[in-house]
C-alpha cells in the first residue's frame, strides 16, 4: 500500500541547528534544513532549507533542485555570470540538472526544495 503524507505551515516549521555553510563565500553565514521525505529509491528528497544573507557558490551537477521561496531575497547566476535571476516568496526556482552558480541571499531566505538524483534516461 502507498501511503500520501501532508506537512502543514512550512514557514513555522522547526528545522535541524544552524550550522557553518560549507560553500560560503560569506564568513560565518549559516544554514539549517530538515528532511521531510525520501523516496523509496533515495533518489528523491524534499525538505525545507534557511540561511542567513551572504554569498555561496552552488553545484548542482548531480542533481536538479526544484524550490518554492517561503520567505526572503535572493540573486542567483549562473557559474558563468549570465542570466542573474531575482528570487523571493512566492517564486518557484528550477536549477536543472547540470547548473551551476552563486547565490546571494539579502534577506533571510527559507526555501521547499526538491531535490532529484534520478538518472537521466
Amino acid at each position: 500500500m502507498t501511503n500520501h503524507k501532508v506537512f502543514k505551515k512550512l514557514a513555522a516549521l522547526a528545522l535541524d541547528d544552524f550550522r557553518n555553510k560549507p560553500t560560503s563565500l560569506t564568513l560565518g553565514q549559516q544554514e539549517a534544513s530538515s528532511i521531510l521525505w525520501t523516496s523509496a529509491d533515495g533518489h528523491c528528497k524534499i525538505g525545507v532549507w534557511e540561511c542567513q544573507p551572504g554569498h555561496f557558490t552552488a553545484d548542482r551537477t548531480a542533481a536538479g533542485e526544484y524550490c518554492h521561496i517561503i520567505k526572503g531575497k535572493a540573486t542567483v547566476t549562473k557559474v558563468d555570470g549570465d542570466k542573474p535571476r531575482e528570487i523571493e516568496a512566492g517564486d518557484l526556482l528550477v536549477l536543472p540538472q547540470g547548473w551551476k552558480g552563486e547565490w546571494i541571499i539579502h534577506e533571510h531566505m527559507r526555501k521547499l526544495f526538491v531535490i532529484d538524483t534520478s538518472p537521466n534516461l
